[in-house]
């Protein structure tokens, strides 16, 4: 009798794996394969790029160059969250869409109505209203406060509503009545012609200390002799305190001209700054993953655009005038997370379906090593069968098949052990049973032998 492990011929197959290592191999690969794919989706979705649209305009404006120029940088250093810019015709439009849930982000004034939702993230610039009056050449008894502008023309750089309401707020806060004094709106370019054609008693713009818009605007105004009188804003503490949006501004003496100097004195305004809000939906770690590029690039983009860029980090105050969404207050204030604290739950419970995957491949590799050792208790008792066929056997081949079998019971018994099937006790067992059939066939054989030297019928085999 053969092993199952032979072949017709008694030569077991080289290079052939058992069925049972068969199983065995595919779980462990499958149950690699499974680990490289969970690893790796978990890499790829940690490390993932967030693509997130941000509302800005009008077109061709200082902010809408600023949000590609940061976008741009952003794609190009591979950062962790990317921008894509949605150019509307202004900051109110940018605010439409915001509410109307088309994009994450948004650039918005200050100073104009907040949008559902909104959180602030940054704040992209700071914005001065300028108020000058005209008069002809250095005559004297013009206009020089703001409480004289009643009944007056006044011209209003910027096609936005927002700047008018501006001026109603200072002319307001002043004492003026708005509705008694007559607004002309012009674009930002083309005006120095368009004021040409229209008697105007003063002017507002509205922009950083070095906007060239504003300079330009004056320079435009003060043509043929004319003079600007810059009117300070008395009032501008006790805006701020009626409408939190404001901060108290100051202009320095020459911001806006050195020859001649404008102003001559410093004058006393208020400020609003353009902002970066975020949905409060948005997730902190998004946010404050932003908030830390875009500070981390901060300087560049401020050298890029050293008279339209300044960023600064909101204001965190539980009482701020537009609040900071938590993922931004935690950058500033120093409160961001950890890797371990973002991602500890889910270490943790990871470590333990680890383990519970382990004890159920320990259970599953031992369910499959079941039929082996069920294989290999067969094969011992074999061995026995034989052990007691051997010392009764009368033919010399048949002690050759029966020791050649033993030997593969020997190779198959090996491999159940390397494999864990069987313990080292079994072994042991197995080795004693091996000898004594060894031994048992080498006393049969000496037996027969003699037997045969004897003069007895030889006893190779069945075939005389």
């Amino acid at each position: 009798m053969f092993s199952r492990s032979m072949t017709a011929d008694g030569v077991k197959p080289a290079g052939t794996l058992r069925p049972h290592k068969m199983k065995a191999m595919l779980v462990v690969i499958a149950a690699v394969l499974a680990t490289v794919a969970a690893v790796g989706g978990t890499i790829y979705y940690l490390n993932r790029p967030v693509h997130l649209r941000i509302a800005v305009g009008p077109p061709y404006s200082d902010d809408v160059k600023v949000i590609q120029s940061i976008a741009q940088t952003f794609s190009r250093e591979r950062k962790y969250v990317r921008l894509r810019p949605i150019v509307t015709e202004g900051t109110s439009a940018s605010a439409a869409s915001f509410n109307a849930g088309t994009t994450d982000l948004a650039v918005i004034r200050g100073d104009t109505e907040l949008p559902k939702d909104a959180m602030a993230v940054a704040s992209i610039r700071k914005n001065f209203a300028v108020l000058w009056a005209i008069s002809p050449g250095k005559k004297k008894g013009g206009i020089t406060r703001i409480e004289q502008l009643g009944g007056k023309r006044i011209g209003v750089i910027g096609r936005t509503q927002a700047n008018v309401n501006l001026l109603k707020v200072i002319l307001t806060q002043s004492g003026v009545k708005p509705d008694s004094v007559q607004v002309v709106q012009f674009t930002t370019t083309g005006f120095a012609e368009a004021v040409k054609s229209e008697k105007l008693d003063a002017f507002l713009a509205v922009g950083p200390l070095n906007s060239k818009i504003t300079a330009d605007a004056i320079a435009a105004t003060t043509r043929d002799g004319k003079e600007a009188t810059f009117l300070t804003l008395d009032t501008a503490d006790a805006i701020v305190q009626k409408y939190p949006v404001y901060e108290s501004g100051e202009i320095p003496a020459g911001a806006f001209g050195a020859k001649p100097v404008r102003p001559a004195d410093k004058i006393d305004t208020i400020a609003f700054a353009h902002h970066i809000v975020a949905r409060k939906s948005l997730s902190e770690a998004t946010v404050g993953a932003l908030t830390r590029e875009l500070f981390s690039i901060r300087q560049a983009v401020q050298s890029e655009f050293p008279q339209t860029a300044k960023l600064e980090t909101p204001d965190t105050d539980k009482d701020a005038a537009i609040p900071a969404h938590p993922g931004a207050a935690a950058y500033v204030d120093g409160e961001e997370k950890s890797f371990l604290d973002k991602y500890s739950d889910y270490i943790w419970g990871s470590l333990m379906a680890l383990s519970a995957l382990g004890s159920a491949g320990a259970w599953f590799a031992s369910y499959l090593r079941k039929d082996e050792r069920v294989t290999n208790s067969g094969l011992r008792e074999r061995l026995l069968e034989m052990l007691s066929a051997a010392r009764k056997s009368t033919l010399i081949d048949e002690l050759d098949a029966m020791q050649a079998e033993a030997d593969e019971i020997m190779r198959d018994t090996l491999h159940c052990f390397e494999d864990g099937a069987i313990e080292e006790g079994s072994l042991t067992a197995f080795s004693i049973a091996l000898e004594q059939f060894h031994n048992a066939v080498a006393d049969r054989k000496t037996f027969l032998l003699d037997m045969t030297s004897s003069g007895a019928r030889p006893a190779r085999s069945h075939v005389a």
